[in-house]
C-alpha cells in the first residue's frame, strides 16, 4: 500500500450515518480518492491493488522517499521480529531481514496477489527469514505479544478499519514494543500527493492514542514524510 499522486479532492459535505457501534461514520457525498467512511474525523482512503505493484518496486523510491533512512531509524536488534504491515511486494521487507540475523520479519497484507509476488521475490533473493501473513482488512492476525515492532509505510491511512486493526497490532506487541509509522506530512500543502494519502501528525497521535500506544518520538529526517514512533506499554 503507498500513497498515490496528488490530485483535487470532492467537498466533502454530507449526513453522517453511524457504524459500528459509532467508531465509524458513512458519508454519501465525500472524496473519489475516499470510501465514504470516517474514523476520528478523517476519511479513509482508497487503498492501492496489486495491479500497482510496479510502483511499489519502482528505481526512483530511494531518492523520492530515502526509504533506507527509516530502516536506520529503527535501530533494530538482530533478534528482533518485525511485522511490516501492508507490506505488499515486500520493498521495506527485503531492506529489513539481512539486518535480523537472529530474528525474522512477517510480511502482513491483506492482498494474496501481494504476497504471490512477495513469496516469488522471497525464493528469488534466497531469503530464508520472511513469512507471509495473509490478513483481512479487520485483523491483521498476529499472535499475542509476538512481535517487538510493527512497521506501516504509507500504509495506515488506507486500513479499512484502522482501529480494529491497531488493536490487533497492539495485541500482537510485546511489551515495550514499538509502532512505526510513515505517513506524508499532511500539514504540507506543497507535498504533490493526494490529501487524503497525507496524514498529520496531530490525527496519528489522536489515533494510535485511542488504542493505548504512547507517542515517543517524531523524526522528520525524510523529504516528504513523517516518521513517528509509537510503544506499547510496559507491563508493571
Amino acid at each position: 500500500m503507498i500513497s498515490l499522486i496528488w490530485g483535487l479532492d470532492a467537498t466533502n459535505v454530507a449526513i453522517a450515518s453511524p457504524l459500528s457501534a459509532n467508531v465509524y461514520e458513512q458519508r454519501a457525498i465525500h472524496s473519489p480518492d475516499g470510501i465514504g467512511k470516517y474514523y476520528m474525523g478523517r476519511e479513509i482512503a482508497k487503498f492501492m491493488g496489486h495491479t500497482g505493484a510496479g510502483w511499489l518496486e519502482r528505481p526512483s523510491r530511494e531518492a523520492e522517499e530515502q526509504p533506507s533512512k527509516i530502516i536506520n531509524a529503527l535501530n533494530l536488534r538482530p533478534d528482533d521480529v518485525v511485522a511490516d504491515i501492508g507490506a505488499g511486494t515486500g520493498y521495506m521487507t527485503w531492506q529489513i531481514a539481512p539486518l535480523l540475523t537472529a530474528g525474522k520479519v512477517l510480511a502482513v497484507d491483506i492482498q494474496p496477489e501481494m504476497l504471490e509476488i512477495l513469496e516469488y521475490l522471497k525464493q528469488e533473493k534466497n531469503i530464508t527469514n520472511v513469512e507471509s501473513v495473509l490478513a483481512t482488512p479487520s485483523n491483521p492476525h498476529l499472535p499475542p505479544a509476538s512481535i517487538d515492532l510493527a512497521l506501516m509505510v504509507d500504509a495506515y491511512h488506507e486500513f479499512e478499519y484502522p482501529q480494529e486493526v491497531m488493536q490487533g497490532i497492539v495485541q500482537a506487541l510485546k511489551p515495550g514494543g514499538r509502532a512505526v509509522l510513515v505517513e506524508y506530512r499532511g500539514e504540507n500543502p506543497f507535498i504533490m500527493i493526494k490529501r487524503l494519502h497525507k496524514m498529520t501528525q496531530k490525527q496519528v497521535r489522536q489515533e494510535m492514542a485511542d488504542v493505548g500506544l504512547i507517542w515517543r518520538e517524531t523524526k522528520n529526517l525524510l523529504p516528504q514524510q513523517h516518521l513517528m514512533i509509537f510503544e506499547k506499554p510496559a507491563e508493571n
